[in-house]
């Protein structure tokens, strides 16, 4: 040990630990430290921690503790050490008290429990005013200062058996002002409201670590939004890179490697692993929990196993962070002294490289070295700024516009001189305008690259103009050029998504971490999704959640289709599953909501049928829902609430609610449109009415064309028995014999009436135009009522079984799927119904065809066939 004088003092007046050490290992010597009993108080926490000091030293020189096992050890005797010092301040001022009603919050790495080897500890102490003690006539916050003091004098005070630990406050909120113990209320109010955005980093590692621990993790549970951001924050990446400018810097002299580098601070060391790990975790870890690892190292291996750090550079950032700590671990042990830079003095550095088993200076420092250099690209490579900017000259701009693809290269150069004027609100700032000038090369290019520029451009006006606030949107779009590709697909070719997105620029997120490609879930697991996220919530609040989550999933599948990510039939379906999810959810919810004031009606139950594109799972993006209320009830009951209503009014007035639910608009935006007249009287009967009631209406008064409305209706809400009867009562009208001639005389007169009050929209309309899906569900329907085959609600499988009968052609399941994946995809792409020429492109291959030409002959061939069956079933030919 003739290298470090601190460590020889110590194995001098230690020399039964050192004997345990020697005959026993590490582990024991650091059991013996803690069990220390020479002295009481203040003087028996330093002499155990000069005994441990030496212990965790032993064996990490000898190689028996591994880094983790060191940091943890030193951690720990800090947390008991502090949590000893706060009860016998609060003691001291209030004879027999509680220590209640005080929290130390351990930042840093304390607070991460990875302390060094000779550290101070990060703290911010908070008191709360009515449960800490104190004496009769005090002042809640004059009582709470004087204990903090007494605190930090147990802890650092230098006596003749040494300290405990160094104490370091200043990173509490406005630190040269403020006391040095804050008002838990307060500290609360300055994190959700005025807190700067380095705070955010440093409360990643934040822990309530001694005092009164309940007072503390009430305080970071409190400021978790604050912290943990769920939209994805790549402002986070800005934000580091001018802390780290400013880092580099103040420690300007110790950048460099070599003698007097700065492990902690230098270009390259400590600091700029724990950065490399934080701003990874600020950006992504507010949607994702497993991110949120306090230690460096842990974190390292969550975003790895996450996806975010490729496990090459997991590996090589976490062996730099492990070369890095143990170098300054070797620098501190020389002298206790809290220091991060390698000796500028060749003896003293060859004295820390004999320390760490290298020969000499050279030896330990090319040890270090490619550490260093491995830390300092990664770092650079995360944070880094390509420094690429359109040119504010006019001219040098038109020709850059040019060489990005624009034709009408004056008009782009208008536009951005318009934004760069200030005009748009979310442009106002100085931190917007930054933003948008680092982005715009990426996202212009990519429109200049797209099909159709001058639309994109327009739309991204549309965005940039009504966006309220566009710095995250902006540094999204910079930090991830590949995303600036995908908006302007959206831009060009999906004017709806552009839409939702200029509302809400946030639905970007789920594109980063890929949950927007997930594949679409079932009503079932939406519903639950929903449940558990709006429950305990009042109903405005449970409305406002649904639309963003519902509309969020609406976006991914657009995004999924516009990608050719996946099958328009499969996104048709997801969107049925999701109005599905959503209208359980919601339901639920407005009739508990309901039932505070009118209670429920005992035995009494609303079911919910669906019918037309829900029943059969065949939605498009922007689908209203078909919707039938019925309810069941013993004859006569009344609801049991403080306002009871009778049957009929209540779930009369409850449907109505539930409409409401499903389609006003909040402020997170609209849900659905929700019709209703396929109800029993259509807009002049009853909103809800009671099975018993459907039933004889349908086998007593219905027309012929409310029977082939049933023929794709489904139950979508109730228990699984009213579910159950309700699906059984609908069967056994669709399979009611019917004269076949007075079916098909009626279908060919709807279908007349429905051409004459709603002609196509163009000669691509695959829903309403000749051989489009309408003639294909009238032919279907009116099979199904006559034959009673295939009486199933999803037209893949009536057609099946209609086929299996000899009752249509095989192929019609093709052509309705063709025509299917058409509107799906053109609901999306084209809001007139026929596609931009920049489009046609997209929208072939989204519905498996090679071109668009081959597309429309496609088309034209499923339509002949559709309109030929239409017309064999409607004159029985």
């Amino acid at each position: 040990m003739s290298f470090a004088p601190y460590l020889r003092e110590a194995i001098n007046a230690l020399p039964t630990l050192t004997n345990i050490f020697l005959e026993q290992g590490a582990e024991d010597a650091v059991a013996g430290a803690l069990a220390l009993l020479d002295g009481e108080g203040g003087v028996l926490l330093r002499r155990r921690r000069r005994a441990l000091a030496l212990a965790v030293a032993l064996g990490d020189l000898a190689g028996e503790l591994p880094l983790e096992r060191v940091t943890a050890a030193l951690s720990d005797f800090a947390d008991a050490a502090l949590n000893q010092a706060i009860s016998q301040a609060i003691v001291e001022r209030v004879p027999g008290a509680e220590p209640v009603g005080m929290a130390a919050l351990a930042l840093g790495k304390l607070g991460s429990r990875e302390l060094n080897y000779s550290s101070d500890i990060d703290l911010i102490l908070i008191f709360d005013p009515k449960t800490l003690p104190r004496r009769e006539r005090d002042d809640p916050g004059e009582s709470a200062v004087r204990i903090a003091r007494r605190v930090v004098e147990l802890m650092q005070a230098r006596t003749a058996d040494g300290y405990v630990a160094r104490v370091d406050l200043r990173l509490r909120p406005s630190s040269e002002i403020t006391p040095i113990v804050l008002p838990v209320d307060a500290a609360i109010a300055h994190y959700e409201s005025s807190a700067l955005p380095w705070e955010r980093a440093a409360f990643i590692r934040a822990r309530a670590a001694a005092g009164d621990i309940a007072l503390g993790q009430h305080f970071l549970r409190e400021i978790h939004p604050f912290i943990w951001r769920r939209a994805l924050d790549f402002g986070a990446i800005d934000e580091v890179r001018q802390l780290s400018v400013r880092i580099r810097d103040h420690y300007e002299k110790g950048q460099a490697f070599g003698p007097g580098y700065d492990l902690k601070r230098g270009t390259g060391g400590i600091r700029e692993v724990e950065f490399f790990a934080q701003v990874q975790q600020l950006i992504h870890g507010g949607r994702d929990p497993s991110l949120r690892a306090p230690a460096t190292l842990d974190a390292l291996d969550a975003l790895v196993t996450a996806g975010w750090v490729h496990p090459g550079v997991g590996a090589e950032m976490a062996e730099a962070y492990r070369a890095l700590r143990t170098a300054e671990h070797r620098v501190q042990m020389v002298d206790d002294q809290q220091t991060h830079r390698l000796p500028a003095d060749p003896a003293a550095l060859d004295g820390v490289a004999r320390l760490a088993g290298y020969a000499d200076a050279a030896g330990f420092t090319g040890w270090l070295a490619p550490h260093v250099r491995a830390v300092s690209a990664q770092f650079d490579a995360l944070l880094g700024d390509s420094g690429e900017r359109l040119s504010l000259d006019p001219q040098r701009l038109v020709d850059e516009l040019a060489a990005l693809g624009f034709a009408d290269v004056a008009t782009a150069a208008k536009r951005i001189n318009d934004w760069r004027s200030g005009r748009a609100r979310s442009l106002r700032s100085p931190a917007a305008l930054a933003a948008f000038e680092a982005m715009l090369p990426a996202i212009m290019g990519a429109i200049g690259g797209a099909g159709d520029p001058p639309h994109a451009l327009n739309r991204l006006a549309d965005l940039i103009e009504r966006v309220p606030s566009g710095v995250n949107l902006f540094r999204l779009l910079e930090a991830r050029p590949a995303l600036a590709q995908l908006l302007a697909v959206l831009l060009s070719h999906a004017p709806l998504l552009a839409d939702q997105l200029a509302r809400r620029p946030d639905l970007l997120d789920g594109v980063i971490d890929d949950t927007s490609f997930d594949a679409p879930l079932e009503a079932g697991a939406i519903k639950a999704e929903l449940a558990h996220a709006i429950d305990g919530e009042p109903l405005d609040r449970a409305l406002e959640i649904t639309r963003r989550t519902v509309n969020e999933r609406r976006f991914a599948y657009g995004i999924q289709l516009v990608t050719a990510h996946r099958d328009p039939l499969d996104i048709a379906r997801g969107y049925s599953e999701l109005a599905e999810g959503a209208i359980g959810a919601l339901a639920d919810a407005t009739a508990a909501d309901f039932a505070v004031a009118h209670g429920v009606v005992p035995g009494g139950e609303l079911m919910i049928l669906g019918l037309g594109r829900l029943g059969g799972k065949g939605l498009t993006h922007a689908s209203d829902l078909d919707l039938v209320f019925l309810f069941d009830a013993p004859e006569g009951a009344r609801s049991d609430g403080t306002k009871p209503l009778t049957a009929t009014d209540y779930y009369n007035r409850l449907a109505s609610r539930i409409v409401s639910s499903l389609s006003i608009s909040t402020a997170a935006g609209p849900l659905y449109e929700v019709d209703t007249r396929l109800r029993p009287q259509g807009s002049e009967g009853m909103l809800a009415v009671t099975l018993d009631g459907f039933d004889r209406y349908q086998r007593e008064e219905a027309w012929t064309w409310e029977h082939m409305a049933l023929c794709r209706a489904r139950p979508v809400y109730g228990s699984f028995a009213g579910r159950d009867r309700l699906a059984e009562i609908v069967h056994a009208l669709v399979a009611m014999p019917r004269d076949a001639d007075k079916v098909r005389a009626d279908a060919r007169q709807m279908r007349f009436e429905m051409a004459r009050h709603k002609p196509p929209s163009g000669p691509l309309d695959v829903k309403l135009g000749d051989g489009g899906l309408v003639d294909l569900e009238f032919a279907i329907h009116t099979q199904q009522l006559v034959s009673g085959v295939g009486l199933d609600p999803q037209l893949e499988v009536a057609i099946a079984a209609l086929a299996k009968a000899g009752l249509a052609d095989p192929a019609i399941d093709g052509d309705m799927r063709l025509l299917l994946r058409m509107l799906v995809t053109l609901r999306l792409v084209a809001r007139g119904g026929e596609p931009a020429p920049s489009s046609r492109q997209l929208v072939a291959e989204v519905c498996g065809a090679s071109d668009w030409e081959t597309l429309l002959a496609a088309e034209r061939a499923a339509r002949q066939r559709i309109s030929t069956y239409w017309n064999e079933v409607k004159h029985d030919w």
